[in-house]
């Protein structure tokens, strides 16, 4: 285990998306870096990759939904949200981010961000979603208001689309996700 850095609790979220796929190989390069995880996904997230693929690779269980205990703790969404030293979105959908800049917490997953101490706590989100979806109005509204509320948004990449077409919504490729959780932290 390559341990150059003291170990951070991190929070990974994961959303609704087939870059899903990809936040399980950040999960991976965190815990090699000594980092202890805890994931936290949609529903939407677990008909992308199941819950069990980020269990093997993080060694917690995952955060489904505010009814089940993982701990002790009588609120499942504060407990996580106060050993965090960090939080990560990816990918973060259209929808999530609507819900994160409305103040929405319908699930789990936006719960526990509405849990995180913003000004203790890095939350940064990594939209991923088709280029049209991108360059909605409301969606750069939401990006702007998430701004403004302290959340740290890292840009899309451009490229292929699992739509097939080519266009700017891409979520950054695990490495760049790593490298923006080293710089926050």
């Amino acid at each position: 285990m390559h341990t150059d850095r003291d170990g951070r609790h991190v929070l990974v979220g994961v959303t609704g998306g087939i870059a899903a796929y990809k936040t399980a190989g950040l999960v991976s390069m965190l815990v090699q870096q000594g980092h202890d995880v805890s994931v936290a996904m949609t529903p939407a997230a677990t008909k992308f990759v199941g819950a069990a693929t980020f269990e093997a690779l993080s060694g917690r269980p995952v955060f489904l939904d505010s009814w089940t205990a993982i701990d002790d703790a009588a609120s499942q969404h504060v407990s996580f949200a106060s050993r965090a030293d960090i939080m990560i979105v990816a990918p973060c959908s259209m929808n999530s981010l609507a819900n994160f800049a409305n103040g929405f917490a319908s699930d789990a997953l936006s719960l526990l961000v509405a849990a995180v101490d913003r000004s203790r706590v890095p939350v940064l989100l990594a939209p991923a979603m088709n280029a049209v979806m991108w360059s909605q109005p409301s969606t750069q509204r939401n990006i702007e208001l998430l701004r403004t509320d302290g959340f740290t948004v890292l840009e899309p990449s451009s490229g292929w689309q699992a739509c097939r077409t080519e266009g700017c919504g891409r979520m950054p490729e695990p490495e760049e996700l790593l490298a923006a959780i080293a710089a926050a932290l």
